[in-house]
Order: structure tokens, then C-alpha cells, then sequence
């Protein structure tokens, strides 16, 4: 019989399929820590927890016996991924459990401001019939802002739109196509829908791109009196600039329901005019608490019975075997996938994955899965790995396709990636040299040979005398050292591309010294792994 232990409250009915399940038992401890949980973990197969308990790299030392651990709900912060997965044990999540919740409680927040709900209600408990005072605003023929087209701003959407709301919207990996079905309006960055907007809210993960990413200089964009709503994750907005904002009058109203830490209970808002501040109640409803606690008991029971893994975020669910094997042209299709999604401009509507050479006889869906992990990597709301990323490309409305080729190119074998959209497309061509060398051979239309890892300068250029000199000087003068050079070019003379391999990320003020060159056309820093670095779905596989 496999043994289950649920370590924090778990809704009823999830409580119930445990029962009900066959060859299935289960304990309820709630409220373990330190060498107590770590004992306890060793006698069970299975776990469902929920935000309560930290399950830390020792909380697993030595454990020979778990084999899965289920998170009933979104976020896994509170689990050591990295420790459960040296450890052979699948981190699963619930992850649709509390979309409707969290958009209804965007809304009821959106709603409150919009009518000063609470400060009305407040007025009558001090005694006082204030009806001229609190004179809201209708939502009706307003614009809303949503960053973040998941599922959940999707949803947001949805509701916006029977509020008869104009709709924009941000997210680089929703097609066009998504976005018409649901009415919104798409932009090619957050700030060009800034000034458009009486309402904005965020659906994103927090990554250091979106921490702070409405701050003095956002704000200043917005149209005045616009109204902010958060009920993603604290730091996206700078709490401090959100409290200069409202005490200008730029900002009419701010809602939060997340913070950068939690629990919260001093913020710069608190107390403001024009504030209304819930502690992270998004997912806090009933029908979302007995969602996430059936799908956590479903998962784990599906997975020690038949072998099932869905919603992972630490593994795949495949043969270490054949991973292995695969290890190399899986870190070349990752790696193409992260320099893709930081290149890439505007919406996507299609993902193509072309294969040539002797690549074409290994599993290519893996390769392809590798690619869109390394895609949508940074625009997910917890880990992406080759189980769930073509899933989540297409629930944007992304497709993707394959082509395969066995006779040979230039190399034994290659992996071109093409996205495009309505307006543009990018390309990218990687390869392996040896067993563990990935490597650029490709950029659009260009032919080069670069290394793909670290910190990669790419430029666009027309091909004349000392355009390297002039690029390794500017470099130079900001502290910026040259690691490797590849050029690519179509015609002497012509357009021309280059990338450059870095120490050292270089500074605003210098792509701007780069930019002022009259033959550089645009200049853009890409960030990947250091040569070696493997994403912890591929990590696992080496033990």
C-alpha cells in the first residue's frame, strides 16, 4: 500500500478521494518542521502540502522513500526544487486551481475602488451621509491595461469585456488570433498601452524584469487619475512610487492583494486616500481551496498508481535514459529558446522547429519542448520545463510545428527556430560541436559561429572598414572586455550582423555610445547560462 502524508489543511473532498482510493493510505500532520518533518517525510511515498510548511533541502536529506511531492496550489517557493529533484522526488503543482478566484477578486478590488466602497462604508460607521463625496466612476467605455495574458488575465479579460471595457493588452507569447477572440487589443510593450489606460492590472511572474515594473517614470505615463490593481505578486509595482503617485494626484486609486513580503502589515500605502489593500485573499475562496485539493489528491494518486506525472515543475516525465542521451541538443534548443525570447519583438503566432541531419533519428518533441521551456521561461508564474512548456506555449495561442531534414548541412546536425508574428519574424541556428558545446551558427539570413553561452552582444551593422575597432573602443572605454567575435554577413559592404561574447554585462550608456555609430542599426544584450549550466529539468538526469 503507498502512504500518503498531508502535511497542512487540505480541503475536505480532496480528503475524501484519499479515502476513497485503492491501495491508498494517508496521515494528516499538520504543523511539522525541522527533524521531525525529515523523520516523518522517510516513512511516507507521497506528500500534499500546501504554503504552511517548508520542505528544505534537509527536510529531505537522506530520504530513500518519497517519490513525489504535490503542492495544492500555484506557487512551490516553500519546497527545495533543486533538493527534491537530486533526490529523484517530482514536485507537482495544482496550477488552474484558483484562476477564477483570482480574477473575481481582481475585479471585486477594480470594483471597490471604482465606487469607494470601503471609505463609504467607513463614513457611515463614523456617523456621517456622505452620498456628494463619494461619487464612483463606471467601468463601462473605460480602459483596462492587463499585463500578462495567462490564464488568468485571460480571464480578467473575459469579465472586462461584460463590463463593456476596451481591452489592452501585453504579452509576448499570446497570438494575435488569441487576443482578437478575446478583444483585446495587443501592444508591442507594457508602456505603449500606459497612457491609454484608466485601469491597469498585472497577471505576471515576479523575475527581474518585472520586478518594479511600474515605478516613477510608468506612472508619470499614466493618464491621470488611473486606477492600479495587483493581485499577481508583490514588487511588480514599486510601493513607493505607487504612494508618490497618489499623493500627486496622478493615481486616483491603488488595490493590492500581494506584497513583497508576506505577511505584510507596514506598507508605504497603508492608510493613504485612495488605498485598498486585502492580505493575498486571491485564491481565498471555497470553491477554489476544494479545486486545488481534489486536483493535488488526483495528481499524487494517478502518479503512485499508474506512474503519471502532469504538472510538473521540477521533471520529466520520461526515461532518464533517453534524456541522457539527448542531453546535448537539449541544452542547444533551451539555450536557443532564452536567446529567442529576449530577441524576439512583439506578439507570436508561430513557433517553427526545423531539424536537419542526424538529429532528425532522436525524439525531436523533446528538443522542440527544450526550445519552448527556454521560450516562456521567464513570462511563466513558477518553473517551466520540457513536461509543460509546448502546453503552455499553445494555451497562448502559440503554435508550433516541426520540420525534419536527414540529409546533412554544414554540420552532422543543426536546430534552426523561427518566430513569427503578424509584423516580424526572427530566426536562430544552433548546433553541437563534440558532445557538450552548444553553439550560434545562425542569425536571421546571417551565417556565423558563435558560443552560446553567457553574456552575448548582438548588432546589426552595414558591413564597412573598422566597425569591430569602433565596437571593441566604445566596449573599451565603458570597462567591457571581448571574450570572443563572430560577424556574419551577405554581401561585402551589405548588412551584417555581429556577436560578441562578453565578461561583463555592458550598461545602458553603453549600447547608447554603441547606438550613436552611424552604421549600427540596433544593439541587444542577451543573458544565458554560463557553458556547462543545465536547467534543473535537465540536471536531474545526471544522477
Amino acid at each position: 500500500m503507498h502512504r500518503i502524508i498531508v502535511l497542512d489543511n487540505l480541503a475536505a473532498p480532496g480528503l475524501e478521494l484519499l479515502d476513497a482510493a485503492d491501495g491508498i493510505g494517508y496521515e494528516v500532520q499538520t504543523g511539522l518542521q525541522g527533524d521531525n518533518l525529515r523523520q516523518t517525510l522517510a516513512g511516507f511515498d507521497g506528500a500534499i502540502c500546501r504554503s504552511g510548511v517548508q520542505i528544505t533541502a534537509e527536510a529531505l536529506d537522506g530520504n530513500r522513500r518519497l517519490k513525489a511531492i504535490v503542492r495544492a496550489g500555484v506557487g512551490t517557493d516553500n519546497i527545495d526544487r533543486t533538493a527534491a529533484t537530486r533526490s529523484g522526488i517530482v514536485v507537482m503543482n495544482t496550477p488552474t486551481g484558483n484562476t477564477l478566484s483570482t480574477a473575481e477578486h481582481t475585479f471585486a478590488l477594480m470594483l471597490a475602488l471604482s465606487r469607494s466602497i470601503y471609505p463609504a462604508y467607513q463614513s457611515l460607521v463614523a456617523g456621517r451621509w456622505e452620498r456628494k463625496r463619494f461619487t464612483g466612476s463606471e467601468l463601462a467605455d473605460k480602459t483596462i491595461g492587463i499585463v500578462g495574458l495567462g490564464r488568468i488575465g485571460q480571464e480578467v479579460a473575459k469579465r472586462a469585456s461584460a463590463f463593456e471595457m476596451r481591452i489592452v493588452g501585453y504579452d509576448p507569447f499570446i497570438s494575435s488570433e488569441r487576443a482578437s477572440e478575446l478583444g483585446i487589443e495587443l501592444v508591442g510593450m507594457v508602456h505603449d498601452m500606459l497612457p491609454q489606460v484608466d485601469y491597469l492590472t498585472v497577471h505576471t511572474p515576479l523575475t527581474p524584469e518585472t520586478r518594479n515594473l511600474i515605478s516613477t517614470a510608468q506612472i508619470a505615463m499614466l493618464k491621470r487619475g488611473a486606477r492600479l490593481i495587483n493581485c499577481a505578486r508583490g514588487g511588480i509595482y514599486d510601493e513607493s512610487a505607487l504612494a508618490a503617485g497618489l499623493r500627486s494626484g496622478q493615481l486616483a486609486g491603488v488595490a493590492l492583494d500581494v506584497y513583497p513580503v508576506e505577511p505584510c502589515t507596514d506598507s508605504p500605502l497603508f492608510g493613504l486616500d485612495g488605498v485598498l489593500c486585502t492580505p493575498h485573499l486571491g485564491a481565498s475562496t471555497e470553491e477554489a481551496q476544494i479545486q486545488v485539493a481534489v486536483e493535488a489528491a488526483q495528481l499524487l494518486i494517478r502518479f503512485l498508481t499508474s506512474g503519471e506525472i502532469r504538472h510538473a515543475v521540477n521533471v520529466a516525465a520520461l526515461d532518464p535514459k533517453t534524456l541522457t542521451s539527448l542531453r546535448g541538443y537539449l541544452d542547444v534548443a533551451y539555450r536557443l529558446g532564452l536567446m529567442m525570447a529576449q530577441l524576439h519583438r512583439g506578439s507570436s503566432s508561430t513557433c517553427r522547429l526545423t531539424y536537419r541531419g542526424e538529429v532528425v533519428d532522436k525524439d525531436t518533441r523533446l528538443l522542440s519542448a527544450a526550445f519552448c521551456a527556454g521560450l516562456i521561461e521567464e513570462a511563466m508564474d513558477g518553473e517551466v520545463n520540457i513536461v509543460n512548456s509546448e502546453l503552455l506555449l499553445r494555451e497562448r495561442g502559440v503554435e508550433l510545428a516541426e520540420e525534419s531534414h536527414s540529409e546533412k548541412g554544414a554540420f552532422s546536425s543543426s536546430i534552426v527556430a523561427t518566430i513569427e508574428s503578424d509584423q516580424s519574424s526572427s530566426t536562430l541556428g544552433g548546433t553541437i560541436f563534440g558532445n557538450d558545446m552548444p553553439r550560434l551558427f545562425r542569425v536571421e539570413d546571417f551565417r556565423l559561429e558563435a558560443y552560446l553561452d553567457g553574456v552575448l552582444l548582438l548588432f546589426h551593422h552595414r558591413d564597412v572598414p573598422g566597425i569591430v575597432g569602433a565596437v571593441g573602443t566604445v566596449l573599451g572605454s565603458h570597462q567591457v572586455n571581448i571574450a570572443q567575435m563572430a560577424v556574419g554577413r551577405a554581401d561585402p559592404g551589405g548588412e551584417a550582423v555581429g556577436v560578441l561574447n562578453l565578461d561583463s554585462t555592458p550598461s545602458d550608456v553603453a549600447l547608447q555610445d554603441l547606438l550613436a555609430h552611424p552604421h549600427i542599426t540596433d544593439a541587444h544584450v542577451v543573458r544565458l547560462p554560463p557553458a556547462g549550466q543545465l536547467p534543473s529539468w535537465l540536471l536531474s538526469t545526471e544522477h
